[in-house]
């Protein structure tokens, strides 16, 4: 008897064991979970984002007089401001009418007129100012008013996202939530815990990894806010993962594990019989 009390206890942790396998944790998959309500959240301070080599932007130079000012534009079809007005008479046609400037290896672009001016590192506004600086202290222009504007800012977004790609950022701050919330959201079978942006400076690439179920892991990132080129790539979870093995996801599935629970019992009831009407006989043969 004490053999069949063994085989019960080791049936029985075989029973468990199974069960807990089959029954796994269902991954993570809500944002920013225990987030105390109606509890403010200290954000990181905002940084506008600095022109980078191979970054693209337009500069568009207004004045009063229109003739003088048009010389420092990259007019597309010649140079005028085409036919919307622009305060004081003067006309803009819109970003689309103005090529864009390509920053180079040195930090640098050339403007007519101007010449090279160095905007790596700079902010748009910087660069509006610097430039707005050159025409004054140069008595080129009396009255100019500058606009500098990113011509293509984007960051790019792979794996088990809503749209993959590159995706255009609207405007200079944008945390990673906004971000994943343009490229149309994770899908479900994407992992919210381990979210990898690919950020390339100075030559190097770096990967940091945000844990989207994590507010700390969130809003202390050093990726909270993207900055242009930035790769976010989300990897599958197990369950999507395992859709390319044979049998992977067979044995998450539930009717998988009451079926092998079913035999498994099926088995422990057959041996518990047989040991039991072996123990019978031998208890009837010893005189």
């Amino acid at each position: 008897m004490e053999k069949i009390t063994n085989l019960s206890r080791l049936m029985l942790s075989l029973v468990v064991t199974v069960l807990a396998i089959g029954c796994s944790t269902v991954p993570k998959i809500a944002y920013l979970r225990d987030l105390p309500a109606e509890t403010p959240v200290r954000l990181q301070e905002t940084r506008d984002l600095t022109l980078k080599p191979g970054d693209r932007l337009q500069v568009f130079v207004f004045s009063h007089d229109r003739e003088l000012a048009s010389d420092f534009n990259l007019w597309e079809g010649g140079s005028t401001y085409g036919s919307n007005s622009y305060g004081g008479g003067s006309n803009y046609s819109g970003r689309g009418g103005n090529h864009p400037y390509t920053v180079d290896e040195n930090g640098e672009i050339e403007m007519p007129v101007l010449g090279r001016i160095k905007v790596g590192g700079k902010t748009r506004l910087e660069v509006a100012d610097l430039i707005k600086y050159r025409l004054l202290s140069g008595e080129m222009l009396a009255d100019p008013t500058v606009l500098v504007e990113y011509y293509d800012l984007s960051f790019y977004a792979l794996g088990e996202i809503g749209h993959s790609g590159r995706i255009t950022i609207p405007r200079d701050n944008v945390t990673i939530m906004e971000a994943i919330s343009l490229a149309g959201d994770l899908t479900i079978s994407g992992r919210r815990d381990n979210v990898m942006v690919l950020r390339t400076e100075n030559g190097t690439q770096t990967p940091y990894y945000v844990d989207l179920t994590n507010p700390q892991s969130v809003y202390s990132s050093p990726v909270y806010y993207l900055q242009q080129n930035d790769m976010i790539y989300v990897e599958p979870t197990a369950l999507r993962a395992n859709q390319s093995t044979l049998m992977a996801n067979q044995t998450r599935n539930p009717t998988f594990w009451m079926s092998t629970i079913t035999s498994v019992i099926t088995f422990y009831l057959f041996i518990r019989t047989f040991i039991t009407n072996e123990a019978s006989r031998t208890e009837k043969l010893i005189p």
